[in-house]
């Protein structure tokens, strides 16, 4: 009775652990769109620079993953991870700083930081709760996601009132990042056998279903960070003002989190996932076609792209584990799909803000989003099904 009952403490701890630590996955990157404006005024940034905020961390993402696997394998994951949120937390302290290299600097730390994240939690929780992968993996997004549309609702207000304006805004993070720090120490006295952890596998690079479950993760981050970075220059464009356009974007991402919450029944109830992914994938394309017909109806077409990219989230983390045959391919998967993924998605607001500068507008960058997002709906038919088995590394 006594084991059993440490049993259940230490994987509510664990959840808990997991569910911060998920929380400051994307707090520290979201609050930047809003707030962008300001940032390109004071440091006298243009358009396609100021894109590189949300653009770095992207990179780190990209060359980071495929090694997390490897260094899990050394480390172990508990410890790896704990180590990441230092460096998360030690970007945000950077970033506070008042100089615009210590604002990309600090960004790319926390970069850093988040890529270990990334990869880490989808193989954790593949590995500790197999049979409630879709359960917690909705309960991660829905935190990461809430925090985030926080993050962007409260920017531009902390910005306007908090001594040091906007540097106060995005540095504020840091205690939330320090909680995690805190509620993870745990794990790292007491870590897992690294032979039941993400070491040992090969990327699978051979695999078209990987490929596949690559091109669905790249092309729904690509939105995602093409809209926290440049959707309320859009609105404000449209004559909507600055502190709207933030909520705004809050209200994209809190509907996102809610929409989220009703994934896991649906994975509980289909055979597979493609039919929910096509059609999740489909509602974000006629978000992007009605902000190109009707920008001026910027509050449906917020709620209409939340109601899309909320689900594709999940099931794009979803996917890491429901593809995967084992946690360590769960692992490998993560790393393959967030490093090619993310390098896809890198692109994104650099592509977008270039776009507008040299057409003078936003209609070519959103038409490159309706691309982005019909081909999400092709490789969405592929991703739902099926599973993905490698090898162990010699």
């Amino acid at each position: 009775m006594v084991n059993r009952s440490r049993r259940r403490s230490g994987q509510a701890l664990l959840v808990w652990g997991l569910l911060v630590v998920a929380a400051n996955l994307r707090a520290s990157l979201t609050g930047v769109g809003p707030l962008l404006d300001r940032v390109q005024a004071d440091l006298t940034l243009a358009p396609a620079v100021a894109g590189l905020l949300n653009t770095l961390p992207l990179l780190a993402f990209a060359a980071l993953s495929p090694m997390v696997p490897r260094l899990a394998g050394r480390w172990g994951p508990e410890r790896l991870l704990g180590g990441a949120l230092v460096v998360l937390t030690l970007g945000i302290a950077v970033r506070w700083v008042p100089t615009a290299f210590a604002l990309f600097a600090g960004t790319a730390l926390i970069g850093a930081g988040i890529a270990v994240g990334n990869v880490l939690l989808p193989s954790l929780i593949k590995r500790d709760f197999p049979a409630r992968v879709g359960l917690l993996t909705s309960a991660y997004a829905t935190v990461m996601g809430g925090v985030a549309a926080v993050a962007s609702g409260v920017a531009v207000p902390i910005g306007q009132v908090a001594p040091g304006g906007w540097y106060t805004a995005l540095g504020c993070w840091i205690v939330l990042a320090l909680m995690a720090i805190v509620l993870w120490l745990p794990q790292m006295r007491t870590p897992r056998p690294v032979s039941e952890a993400v070491r040992g596998h090969r990327l699978p690079w051979g695999s078209a279903l990987a490929w596949a479950v690559t091109a669905f993760m790249g092309l729904q981050s690509l939105g995602f960070y093409v809209v926290v970075t440049w959707l309320p220059q859009v609105f404000q464009d449209s004559g909507v003002s600055a502190a709207a356009a933030g909520w705004l974007l809050f209200l994209f991402q809190a509907v996102a989190v809610s929409t989220s919450l009703a994934v896991p029944a649906v994975l509980r109830w289909a055979r597979d996932q493609r039919a929910v992914a096509t059609v999740s994938s489909a509602v974000v394309l006629a978000g992007y076609l009605g902000l190109l017909v009707a920008p001026g109806w910027a509050l449906l077409w917020s709620v209409v792209l939340g109601l899309g990219g909320g689900a594709c989230l999940v099931l794009a983390l979803a996917f890491f584990s429901l593809r995967a045959q084992d946690a360590a391919v769960a692992g490998a998967l993560s790393a393959m799909a967030q490093s090619i993924g993310y390098l896809l998605a890198a692109a994104g607001p650099v592509i977008f803000g270039l776009l507008h500068t040299v057409s003078s507008g936003w209609q070519a960058s959103i038409i490159l989003m309706c691309v982005a997002a019909a081909g999400q709906v092709i490789v969405a038919m592929v991703a739902g099904r099926g599973t993905v088995r490698t090898v162990s590394a010699k």
